[in-house]
């Protein structure tokens, strides 16, 4: 198999991850791809008619993109409980939850890096952020305990979301008040999958 990627994309990452928590690292190449959201590499274009990363190119010819398809294939295929059936609920809404966060986050990188400074509309930031931190707000009041269970999907995107913030926003202090979130994505971030996928430009 091959997967489509950039090492600074959080949506790749939350796939390399799982790749390495269910050994299946080695069966995949990655084909690194100088893509951006003005301008897709031709490479993912082919992958993907979104443009969008990451895709997975399949021995059989079939290529899946989605971060979320990618992961529930890969989990099948290594047959692992990462979709665990008495929490399988919870585990989709932690993920779609960490992706909602990534989007946000994404857009503020793009208002900030395509825009021209004089264009940036702040309001547009701060409302992207709003959601970002009103889901961190929901994670640290009400997901701990779930956080804190068996490795799962939630438990994957969730720590991928948080590294993503800190890669990108670290000036926002996502920490700050969010003791719980804070305490469980340190012990988290810690995992071999986690430090051999830390995001670089």
């Amino acid at each position: 198999m091959q997967l489509i990627y950039s090492p600074a994309s959080p949506f790749v990452r939350k796939v390399r991850v799982l790749l390495i928590e269910t050994d299946q690292q080695n069966d995949v190449e990655l084909v690194p791809v100088a893509t951006s959201a003005l301008k897709p590499a031709p490479e993912a274009i082919v992958a993907n008619p979104l443009g969008k990363i990451p895709s997975l190119l399949c021995p059989d010819g079939t290529t899946l993109y989605d971060s979320r398809v990618i992961c529930r294939y890969l989990a099948v295929r290594a047959e692992a409980d990462l979709y665990p059936q008495n929490t399988l609920w919870e585990s989709l809404t932690l993920e779609a939850t960490a992706d909602g966060i990534l989007e946000a986050a994404l857009l503020i990188v793009y208002e900030k890096r395509l825009r021209p400074t004089k264009l940036v509309f702040e309001d547009w930031l701060e409302a992207q952020w709003s959601k970002i931190s009103c889901a961190l707000n929901v994670l640290e009041d009400r997901w701990l305990t779930c956080l804190s269970g068996p490795n799962d999907i939630g438990q994957i995107a969730i720590a991928c979301a948080l590294g993503y913030l800190d890669f990108r926003h670290n000036e926002r202090n996502w920490r700050e008040e969010r003791d719980g979130l804070a305490c469980w994505y340190a012990a988290y971030s810690k995992r071999e999958s986690m430090v051999l996928t830390t995001p670089s430009d």
